[in-house]
């Protein structure tokens, strides 16, 4: 049996269908080299939409011009396929909404999709397993369509948002919404299995009840990703059951377990992580190795020689300042970070990407010109950069702490280095990254935003937060304490390693997970 098994994990062809943002493609770099590292043999294909595709390989971008285009990094386990969205040129919320680049992407994406599986069946490579990130329900539809016999989402969220979003939908939303109504952040949530949460912990769309919210688009999919990956498990033989949807969760069990037992009686879950390419490319002494291939990334990186710069920095002096790839950060949080930073006399190197207020151009310079003089009067100076090497950051020894906004590659790259954070969540599951950061895990703090709808956060309290995880013993403790649990769950006989390695065995033998 174990032969059989080898032999048709040789034989896999993993395709990982990625949404065209910088958070879905960076996970799905890592797990497409996990899947290759684990699964010897076998091919993996990640999969993007055109106007990602060209960002990522630069030099080949003129010639880019159909779907189904592929190309390579250098590593020749892991290839890249192009697809269309209907936004080749790219979406711009400022033009378009949300809600309508939705209804594109699932009609020209199923389109589109079907065109490079019949190409890599044609090319006598057939996809034997499609994953794909959130927000592309469509993706399982168009694989089964075309003779793929597995498909499973890569869940890139805490997985204790997945489980709020699993009972919102059976038989809690009414819960939710009445928490959410009160216009209390701090008003109590309970749902199956979970701690008590707050409104403020729990995943912010979960909050919308109007139509005309311009995030009222993000409820329909979730409900559709939920009925895909529940299990059926209702006996009935009135009809064939539905083939499994599996989820791979990038977390880990001693990180979210509440989450995961509460699911896993209704979902095929596997707790795949920390997903992080880093943590199996280290060497002898812990550090990270240099990476194989280039990062691939939807920005371009900063040439200023931040790395060079943090070398010239005491050790765990250095306060870094992300707050992710599609935040937009106003005037008035800019200069509240300017003053904090004034306050603790610590160097920084901060993230400012060049469209942090794309069709606010004056409001753009206005922060990028107090960010560069802030880092003129920090003590022992300050760096600011447009995008970086963000686990390159986080691993190097002069890292003090993070202050981020907790998006979860974020959090699990911050968990995984050891770097305590101080989180400033902004939406979508970043109050539950937090969440479980500050309260749970207990590796950072988390600001108070002033006011009730979480808007700014003022320099004091920044300040006072920046203390609170660059100087504390017990929140370093904690932290580097959980640089090696994600390392020990990811390692061989870990617990990530072992759920991967059932993911692997379900799928060669075409059903759910045994426990």
């Amino acid at each position: 049996m174990a032969a059989k098994q080898q032999q048709q994990q040789h034989h896999h062809h993993f395709l990982i269908v990625t949404y065209p943002a910088q958070g879905h493609v960076t996970p799905a770099r890592h797990l497409a080299r996990r899947l290759a590292s684990a699964c010897p043999g076998a091919r993996v294909t990640i999969c993007a939409p055109l106007s990602a595709f060209r960002k990522m390989f630069p030099a080949a971008a003129a010639a880019v011009t159909v779907t189904g285009e592929e190309c390579g990094d250098g590593d020749e386990k892991v290839t890249y396929a192009a697809y269309s969205d209907g936004y080749d040129g790219g979406f711009d919320v400022a033009v378009d909404s949300y809600a309508r680049y939705m209804e594109q992407a699932r009609t020209a994406g199923s389109r589109s999709l079907a065109g490079v599986l019949r190409r890599l069946r044609d090319d006598g490579r057939p996809v034997t397993c499609a994953v794909y990130t959130l927000l592309l329900p469509w993706v399982s539809g168009v694989a089964r369509d075309h003779g793929v016999a597995a498909t499973a989402v890569f869940w890139i969220q805490p997985a204790t948002a997945l489980a709020a979003y699993y009972h919102y939908f059976r038989g809690h939303r009414d819960a939710v919404v009445a928490a959410a109504a009160s216009g209390d952040p701090y008003a109590e949530v309970r749902l199956p299995g979970l701690p008590p949460l707050r409104v403020r912990d729990l995943p912010s769309f979960l909050a919308v009840t109007s139509d005309d919210d311009p995030f009222a688009f993000v409820l329909p999919e979730f409900r559709e990703l939920v009925d895909a990956i529940e299990r059926d498990d209702d006996g009935s033989s009135s009809s064939k059951p539905k083939p499994p949807t599996y989820v791979l969760a990038n977390t880990c069990d001693a990180m979210e377990p509440d989450a995961l037992a509460s699911l896993r009686p209704h979902v095929d879950v596997f707790a795949v992580g920390p997903v992080l390419s880093f943590l199996h490319e280290a060497d002898d002494a812990g550090r990270r190795a240099p990476s194989p291939s280039p990062p691939r990334d939807v920005f371009d990186h900063d040439k200023s020689g931040y790395l060079g710069w943090l070398d010239t920095k005491p050790a765990k002096s250095v306060v870094y300042i992300s707050f992710g790839s599609s935040s937009v950060m106003s005037k008035e949080q800019a200069a509240e970070i300017t003053d904090a930073m004034a306050l603790v006399k610590r160097p920084f190197l901060w993230v400012l990407r060049k469209d942090n207020c794309k069709g606010h151009e004056d409001d753009d310079a206005a922060i990028k010109k107090a960010a560069a003089a802030a880092a003129v009067d920090a003590d022992n100076g300050g760096m600011v950069v447009a995008w970086c090497d963000q686990a390159r950051v986080l691993s190097h020894p002069s890292v003090a702490c993070f202050v981020t906004h907790c998006g979860w590659n974020s959090t699990l790259e911050s968990a995984a280095c050891g770097v305590p954070t101080v989180s400033v969540p902004q939406y979508s599951d970043q109050g539950t990254a937090a969440w479980l950061v500050a309260e749970r895990m207990g590796a950072g703090v988390r600001a108070a935003a002033r006011g009730a709808d979480g808007g700014v956060v003022e320099a004091a309290e920044l300040a006072r937060c920046v203390e609170a995880a660059a100087a504390s013993e017990a929140v370093a403790a904690r932290a580097a304490a959980w640089r090696g649990t994600a390392r020990a769950a990811v390692a061989d006989g870990g617990s990530s390693h072992r759920d991967l390695t059932e993911f692997l065995m379900q799928i060669a033998r075409g059903h759910g997970r045994s426990d």
